[in-house]
């Protein structure tokens, strides 16, 4: 049964795989990054885990700007109590976990949060490929960031919270 909790450091060396299995080495999360995220933003860091076995994550910083930066990747800070706009740095599942609605279950679990700590919207950036699996999930394709993080086109994607 697949079980959502925050982040705890002991999960950094699974994460890691888990990123590096679903993100090129210029688009991917560093373990140090993880590491930070894992120290500053718990309360935005979930995984998935089925039988004991982590096989998903979702991560992002509370920030105060409708669209992720490409600076977010590197600098990032404590998430406030409530308000701001909930990002997403990273959404990855275990290549043979994927297509069983575990990004899914964990982007609702991400919203119910953001719900709870009344944000304005969540925010990602996505490739071309994934954009109607985020349009299906509620997201509005907001057209192509500004963003050069591993060199490829991204698209920002939003989507307006209760």
């Amino acid at each position: 049964m697949l079980k959502i909790r925050n982040v705890k450091m002991e999960d950094l060396p699974e994460l890691v795989v888990i990123e590096n299995s679903c993100f090129t080495i210029e688009e991917a999360a560093t373990k140090e990054g993880f590491e930070k995220r894992i120290h500053l933003i718990p309360d935005s860091f979930f995984v998935a885990e089925e039988d004991g076995v982590i096989i998903g994550l979702v991560n992002g910083p509370v920030i105060e700007t409708a669209y992720i930066t490409d600076d977010l990747f590197n600098y990032i800070k404590a998430n406030p109590a409530s308000g701001g706009h909930q990002s997403i740095l990273g959404l990855a599942v275990a290549p043979q976990f994927q297509k069983q609605g575990v990004a899914s279950a964990l982007l609702e679990h991400l919203e119910k949060e953001a719900n709870t700590n009344k944000r304005e919207t969540i925010t990602l950036t996505c490739k071309e490929n994934l954009i109607s699996f985020y349009e299906n999930q509620g997201y509005i394709n907001c057209g192509v960031s500004n963003s050069k993080h591993g060199g490829v086109v991204w698209y920002n994607m939003s989507k307006k919270l209760k």
